[in-house]
């Protein structure tokens, strides 16, 4: 029998549920495991690990422990959180228990002075911060210790995120350690997720602070999600998917979220439902903040049928009665694919799970599996050059000296800044001189948990056992068992029926031709510290115009059509007729169209004069023959190509300062071809096979502008991204 001060404070904690979920009958009740975990953290200050399955109540724990703390008289708690939408969400909810929360985030910066002159005053509950903010030098060194001298309570949410075993790992989560440290004895700590198997649970653990004490507390439930029924349905084409989804989106219960693998994808597919009559909207990490804000809250509203998303619509966002998830294109990770499902279904009996498998899925595994760690070379090379430096060097200094892109280069010096390596200063980032191993047998181990990841995707989609039970395991679920419900257990309840007028549809808008390509308008920062004399802007007399390319190779049509073509094992031959064909229509479109030398406005630049070609050492008879068909075609001369004067620069995905590098001094305009130039007084059509960072056709633009072309239009068959 409970003890009598236990008993009041179960009571207590009851009390605060009923107001926090909006019963106003005060019959809410906590369930065990919620309540062991408050009286872990109120009674007895002890640290706790709690792994529960999305919609279990997580948020309820922190909330009501923290209305029972403060309470008590204990500070603020504090809540570390990955995503605005979160936040956006948990404060709300926090009102509706009489909790004062606020947020500290890259996105309210003039708020700052306000909330911490709130918290000193006593007057905040919660403050939520996003673990970014754990390692800017002002929040660490004038926030952090003030927090952690006067915290209540801390929570770590989505605490797999500390985990680089975990499937979304984020080195500024383990910046956690250094608070942690720092706080007071007897502060509880709470940490929370729903995606977790046995090794990141002990990881999270142990880097908590909790692995192995005897004040630990890991409290791991069963994983199955009752409301959730899982679906695999296995169609011909892209075409057919988007066709099926045109046909019985508005089948499915309620509103939902479609995810895509890609931002393209995320795009084709809303133009292509919104041009069905389905009233939905895109969401990925191109969307402004204040577009995704409105795509959130006309879902939330059940304003739209669906978000159509990237993962960036992941962790935190919570609509209780979300109808449905379908992914169109299959996640790496059966951990990271359960996280997105477990969206649904939270607060409704039923929601709709399926998985529309795609055969460009595998391709776009390997291009983000291609992003891992660097190698120890290019560590080294960047500790090296911080060490040199003599001072604190900043992201777009030290990038040009790197062969890294900024986004990798980033995390990577996190992952270093928690390592002792470096360290983040005003200014940017210093090397400390502290000795440092590079882990290859961990990022090893990683790579192969990756691809064990993608095995296991591929059985998900191909098993005839239950597909939750599979997902329980791959979560080392102790009570995984069939579920009775889903298409293995239960039967299909989705038929592969798509009608002829949405599959006619869809080959259109997937078959249609034609994607603008932006030209390099400013040199990159830095290139002078890496000899090559160019910076500012490029002058307007040698850039590229606008150009145009078939299609980009992260999109689910013509990306289908040309990653086989344009990938590294592609055998070299002549252009395909059905690109060619394509790449005459995208020509005719683009002429015609605004501002195109056909369109007959006023404005409309001179018809091109003739064709150059980029040359190619892996590709020669494709670009040759694609060159040659567009001049036979649009009857123009083909003047010649770009040559390289020395070895070809490999195409690496290293930054735009970089790449620039292995350019200078390489191309070369042939004496034929600038002759030509000269004579033919125009703009000329360059022709390249793809385009990445743009910075090749930029170059060779600069080139035959300076020799007298009247202007570049670069024509490409594909876009990387």
């Amino acid at each position: 029998m409970e003890h009598t001060s236990n008993a009041d404070l179960r009571a207590d904690a009851d009390a605060v549920l009923a107001c926090l979920v909006g019963d106003p009958t005060g019959t809410a009740r906590l369930r065990e495991d919620q309540w062991r975990a408050i009286e872990a953290l109120v009674a007895e200050r002890r640290r706790a690990l709690v792994v529960q399955r999305t919609g279990w109540g997580k948020s309820a724990v922190y909330f009501v422990a923290t209305s029972l703390l403060r309470a008590r008289g204990c500070g603020p708690t504090v809540i570390v959180s990955p995503l605005l939408a979160l936040m956006r969400n948990q404060v709300e909810a926090a009102a509706r228990a009489g909790i004062h929360a606020r947020t500290i985030n890259s996105s309210n910066t003039e708020e700052w002075e306000t909330v911490r002159a709130e918290i000193a005053g006593g007057a905040v509950d919660v403050l939520l911060v996003s673990p970014e903010r754990l390692n800017n030098p002002d929040f660490r060194d004038q926030v952090l210790p003030e927090l952690a001298a006067t915290t209540g309570l801390l929570v770590v949410d989505e605490a797999h995120c500390i985990s680089d075993w975990g499937h979304d790992f984020r080195p500024d989560y383990r910046r956690l350690r250094t608070m942690l440290t720092d706080l007071p004895s007897g502060v509880p700590v709470l940490a929370t997720t729903a995606t977790a198997n046995a090794r990141v649970t002990a990881d999270v653990a142990e880097q908590l602070g909790t692995g192995g004490t005897s004040d630990a507390l890991v409290l791991r439930g069963p994983l199955d999600r009752e409301s959730l029924t899982l679906g695999v349905l296995r169609l011909p084409d892209a075409a057919h998917r988007m066709a099926w989804l045109a046909d019985h989106l508005d089948e499915l219960p309620g509103s939902g979220i479609i995810y895509t693998l890609t931002v393209a994808a995320a795009e084709e597919v809303t133009g292509f439902l919104r041009q069905r009559g389905h009233t939905v909207a895109s969401y990925t990490g191109r969307t402004e903040n204040a577009d995704r804000q409105q795509a959130e809250d006309d879902l939330l509203a059940n304003k739209v049928k669906a978000l159509v998303a990237t993962s960036a619509l992941g962790m935190g966002f919570d609509k209780p009665d979300l109808g449905f998830v379908v992914h169109l294109g299959s996640p790496s990770s059966p951990i990271a694919y359960y996280q997105q499902v477990g969206r649904a279904g939270r607060g409704v009996e039923h929601a709709e799970v399926l998985l529309l498998p795609g055969k460009e899925d595998e391709a776009i595994w390997e291009y983000f599996a291609s992003l891992a760690f660097p190698s120890e070379e290019l560590v080294r090379r960047t500790l090296d050059v911080l060490a040199r430096a003599g001072g604190p060097m900043s992201l777009p200094a030290l990038e040009p000296l790197v062969e890294l892109r900024r986004s990798r280069l980033e995390t990577m010096l996190k992952v270093l800044d928690v390592d002792g390596a470096v360290k983040r200063v005003k200014g940017g980032w210093i090397a400390t001189g502290q000795p440092w191993m590079y882990e290859s047998e961990r990022y090893e181990w990683v790579a192969r948990q990756r691809k064990a990841e993608q095995e296991a995707m591929r059985q998900y989609a191909s098993t005839t056992e239950c597909r939750m039970e599979f997902l329980q395991r791959q979560l080392d679920d102790e009570g995984a068992k069939p579920c009775g419900r889903c298409d293995n257990c239960a039967g299909p309840r989705h038929t592969a029926e798509t009608s002829t007028t949405a599959l006619d549809a869809a080959r259109v808008d997937l078959g249609r031709a034609g994607v603008e390509v932006e030209p390099r308008r400013m040199w990159p920062t830095g290139l002078p510290a890496i000899g090559v004399e160019l910076k500012g802007r490029i002058p307007a007399g040698e850039q590229a115009s606008a150009g145009r390319a078939l299609g980009r190779l992260s999109d689910i049509g013509w990306g289908n059509r040309l990653r086989p073509l344009l990938g590294p094992q592609a055998p070299d031959g002549p252009v395909p007729d059905d690109v060619a064909k394509a790449v005459v229509s995208v020509l005719a479109d683009w002429a015609k169209g605004p501002g195109g030398w056909a369109s007959g406005t006023p404005e409309a630049p001179p018809r091109p004069v003739g064709v150059v070609t980029v040359a190619s050492r892996s590709r020669p008879r494709l670009i040759q023959t694609l060159g040659a068909r567009i001049a036979e075609v649009g009857r123009l001369p083909l003047l010649g190509t770009v040559e390289y004067a020395g070895e070809a620069p490999p195409l690496s995905r290293s930054n735009s300062a970089q790449r620039l590098k292995a350019l200078n001094g390489v191309l070369e305009v042939p004496p034929a071809l600038a002759s030509a130039l000269t004579q033919a007084r125009g703009p000329v059509l360059l022709v390249d096979d793809y385009t990445e960072t743009g910075w090749t056709l930029a170059v060779a633009a600069r080139m035959l502008r300076r020799e007298g072309a009247q202007g570049v239009l670069p024509l490409v068959l594909a876009v990387q991204g």
